[in-house]
């Protein structure tokens, strides 16, 4: 198991290195001169040549390299070009949001997912399984910010159960924390829902078909508990890859969803970043998202090896 444990960790070194590279040259890449909109329109080239000597780039590519590099080991991930504020700051003060709306989101996918795939395995081929089939394609098919302005539009506007937009802290109350997260977390979560049910059911269904699952059968079991303590779990391996694939393509909904409900998280950011041309916020983010989606995915490499132990050999 520790070698196990090593193997997999040393295995990410070489794609954070790659990512780390990928990101830093995006800076340089990238058509347009981040001193030049520093400085503005009505710069002389003499104040360009000294904002880019300020920022380090005047230097040649690998001192450039190893100087980012440096500076990201002491938790240094630069200035923003719009704000002059640290971005590790701007981070800071948005991803509360964010984290609230990634974990409502999780949360609720897997609570409602997981069992609508046990039901439509368990109902193979009847109206209740060809229901939830029909409401997964047309999870898979609405785009996210059409769902959340169809749901702004019916419980907001017309129904006015919830606000419209915004966000707001648990620290100001729970209810009202909550009231603003329900329609984002429905938004987001319904193509997840979707995805995962589909997985969850067809992976349950191919394990109805194995011969310890008769055996079960014949002495006497339960349905219920061939379903959830044979089938289930030995269908875990697929459905905690599906969740994890779901959580990390969390970081693409994020964005759309924090824009439709106006919502100051790091989507709000990326987005208000790009439209700038911030680039060191656009690529902080851009390392902060892929690590993140490097680290879920070695989470669930090591989840494997408690699912089914024969893995790790």
């Amino acid at each position: 198991m520790p070698g196990f444990l090593l193997k997999r960790l040393f295995s990410v070194i070489p794609v954070l290195v790659v990512v780390a590279i990928i990101v830093f040259a995006m800076l340089r890449l990238t058509p347009g001169d981040p001193a030049a909109i520093i400085a503005g329109d009505g710069a002389t080239s003499a104040q360009i040549d000294e904002i880019r000597k300020n920022m380090g780039l005047d230097k040649s590519i690998p001192d450039q390299f190893s100087i980012w590099v440096g500076r990201l080991a002491q938790g240094d991930l630069g200035t923003s070009l719009i704000s002059d504020a640290p971005v590790s700051s701007l981070i800071a003060d948005r991803i509360g949001p964010s984290i609230a709306l990634s974990l409502s989101t999780i949360v609720f996918t897997v609570l409602v997912a997981i069992p609508l795939g046990i039901v439509a395995a368990w109902r193979q081929g009847k109206l209740v399984d060809r229901a939830i089939m029909a409401g997964s394609v047309v999870g898979f098919s609405v785009p996210v910010f059409i769902i959340g302005y169809v749901l702004i539009l019916i419980f907001s506007m017309q129904l006015g159960w919830f606000p419209v937009q915004g966000y707001q802290p648990m620290s100001e109350g729970v209810w009202q924390f909550a009231q603003r997260l329900i329609l984002p977390t429905l938004a987001l979560s319904t193509v997840y829902v979707a995805l995962i049910a589909r997985i969850v059911r067809s992976s349950v269904i191919e394990v109805m078909q194995e011969d310890f699952i008769r055996t079960a059968r014949a002495k006497g079991l339960r349905e219920s508990g061939v379903l959830l303590r044979h089938a289930l779990g030995n269908a875990a391996v697929p459905i905690v890859t599906i969740i994890g694939v779901s959580i990390a393509m969390l970081i693409g909904g994020v964005v759309v969803t924090e824009t439709v409900f106006n919502i100051p998280g790091l989507g709000r950011l990326v987005v208000d970043a790009v439209l700038a041309r911030d680039y060191p916020v656009i690529q902080a983010m851009i390392l902060l998202f892929s690590l993140v989606y490097v680290g879920i995915n070695l989470v669930i490499d090591l989840s494997y090896t408690v699912l089914d132990p024969r893995i790790r050999y």
